[in-house]
């Protein structure tokens, strides 16, 4: 039996290089340093789990070892707790800072916190005058999870860290970072009316960038699973390496989460090379786990600027007119979605988990067998199917609907809730979202068949014709002949008698069976 690596991928917290299979961090974000050495303040912000923490951390240990700065790393989200409560909330910031201090600084270096403290509104400020003062370095601060604070104390310490930007870099941090989910423009939002704000556009005017952190490229997904290899002699396949990257798009929490699914529990065996069917298998794990890192973002689906993005992606329709470019950064800046192109959820795992989380409910109450729509040889009868789903929307979709918090998605997701009751025990289901196509995709693995279901909402007479050529091109790039286009009619005129049929369309040598619900 081989050796058991002395590394592994990492899914919870920072990344160590003693611990970790890591790249280096600050490969991702190279504006830092001409930033500290221009006396500029900053924001980095990015999703959870994308390495944040990892990169400051690292990059204050490379300031401190270089000798011409004292860099301190602090996160102030136990501060959290006091809420808008300055008096209670600046002791608890104050605190990290000197605990954070002594881990990371000599006792010449570290900021000191004075006794007795000044008033709550003064007390980071003088902190911070005195330890650029005292200090031999000039001093670099990076304050984590800053959007974890709320109101009265978020603005207090943007105040505070206003007040005393003009004196740097003698009597206060020649630089300061802000690090957190959002950008600073978001905080705005957060501490309205404007009676309670800094009476300006932004509550942080200082800051000079707002950076953030890209994914992994493939070849970066292709370097860290080959440290895997480099350790344990166990091979990706390169088709495998780049379904890994396909299902990600990079995303360093999910690259490094399927990867250690894949070598943990799907594969163990490091003989045996890890092929595609392998990633999928890792995938589907991942999603049923949903770990902490996906249920905080499902979370996010409750808020009501989330869900005004994240509906008209589910069914392929344009965003409203009235949705503030706030609301879109907002959920950009969570990881929820790609703005390069066309509009969509970043990945495609999450576009696997958010409509199985907005449709469980609907999911565990369809009474449905998978017995019922296998063939004889083994094959998914997917007509089948869509005609049994046709009699269960007839029969539940008002009811169901009207207490169903995503409305306008809903169908999609009866539908969607429908086939992963069915499919889940002999297949997986992988979904294609983009906003204004008109349309969603839903693709069947089942052995090894592959189905494909488009799902359209019904307008007027050309949305048949036009869903039959999309799907049509569809199968084209898939390499198939045959698929499904199911249309629901949600027009109040329209009856039952008219909403539910079947038909067969060609179109381009492919075959659509058409189905109305």
């Amino acid at each position: 039996m081989s050796a058991q690596p002395t590394k592994h991928f990492n899914t919870a917290g920072p990344c160590r290089s003693d611990l970790h299979y890591m790249l280096p961090p600050e490969r991702r974000l190279a504006d830092l340093d001409s930033l500290i050495a221009a006396q500029q303040y900053c924001v980095l912000h990015a999703p959870r789990q994308t390495g944040k923490t990892t990169l400051i951390l690292a990059l204050c240990q490379r300031l401190n070892a270089e000798g011409r700065y004292a860099a301190l790393y602090v996160n102030v989200e136990n501060a959290q707790v006091a809420g808008g409560d300055v008096t209670e909330g600046m002791p608890l910031i104050l605190g990290a800072l000197q605990r954070e201090a002594e881990e990371q600084l000599p006792p010449e270096h570290r900021p000191s916190v004075r006794e007795p403290s000044p008033a709550p509104g003064e007390a980071l400020l003088q902190v911070l005058m005195d330890w650029a003062q005292s200090c031999s370095r000039l001093t670099v601060l990076f304050i984590d999870e800053i959007d974890s604070l709320q109101d009265e104390t978020l603005l207090s310490v943007l105040r505070q860290l206003r007040a005393g930007y003009k004196s740097r870099p003698t009597r206060f941090p020649q630089s300061v970072a802000l690090v957190g989910l959002r950008d600073v423009r978001d905080y705005k939002v957060r501490i309205r009316p404007d009676s309670n704000s800094m009476g300006t556009a932004s509550p942080f005017n200082i800051k000079a960038e707002s950076l953030t952190l890209r994914n992994f490229t493939r070849d970066e997904v292709a370097e860290l699973y080959e440290q895997h290899t480099a350790a344990t002699g166990q091979p990706f396949s390169d088709s495998a390496m780049s379904l890994a990257f396909e299902l990600t798009q990079g995303q360093p929490w999910l690259v490094n989460a399927l990867a250690a699914q894949l070598v943990q529990k799907v594969v163990p065996d490091r003989a045996r090379t890890l092929e595609p069917e392998d990633v999928r298998q890792a995938k589907e794990i991942l999603i049923e786990r949903r770990d902490c890192h996906l249920d905080s973002l499902v979370d996010k689906l409750r808020e009501p600027r989330v869900k005004r993005i994240i509906e008209p992606i589910l069914v392929g329709e344009t965003m409203p007119m009235d949705v503030l470019n706030d609301d879109l950064a907002y959920v950009r800046d969570l990881g929820l979605i790609d703005v390069r192109g066309t509009l969509s959820i970043a990945n495609p795992i999450y576009a696997e988990v958010i409509p199985r989380v907005l449709s469980w409910g609907m999911q565990i109450n369809i009474a449905q067998e998978t017995a019922w729509y296998v063939r004889a040889d083994g094959a998914l009868d997917v007509p089948a199917l869509l005609r049994a789903f046709q009699k269960f929307f007839r029969r539940h979709s008002e009811a169901w609907l009207a207490r169903f918090e995503f409305q306008e998605a809903g169908p999609h997701l009866m539908m969607m809730a429908f086939l992963q009751r069915i499919v889940n025990a002999g297949g997986t289901i992988e979904r294609e979202f983009a906003v204004g196509s008109g349309r969603a995709d839903v693709v069947i693995r089942w052995g090894n068949e592959v189905y494909v279901i488009e799902l359209k909402v019904r307008y007027d007479d050309e949305t048949e014709a036009e869903g039959v050529a999309q799907l049509a091109s569809y199968l084209e790039r898939l390499g198939l002949t045959e698929g499904y286009l199911l249309i629901f009619d949600r027009r109040k005129e329209s009856g039952w008698e008219h909403k539910l049929y079947e038909r067969t369309a060609e179109h381009n040598e492919k075959r659509i069976h058409v189905f109305g619900a």
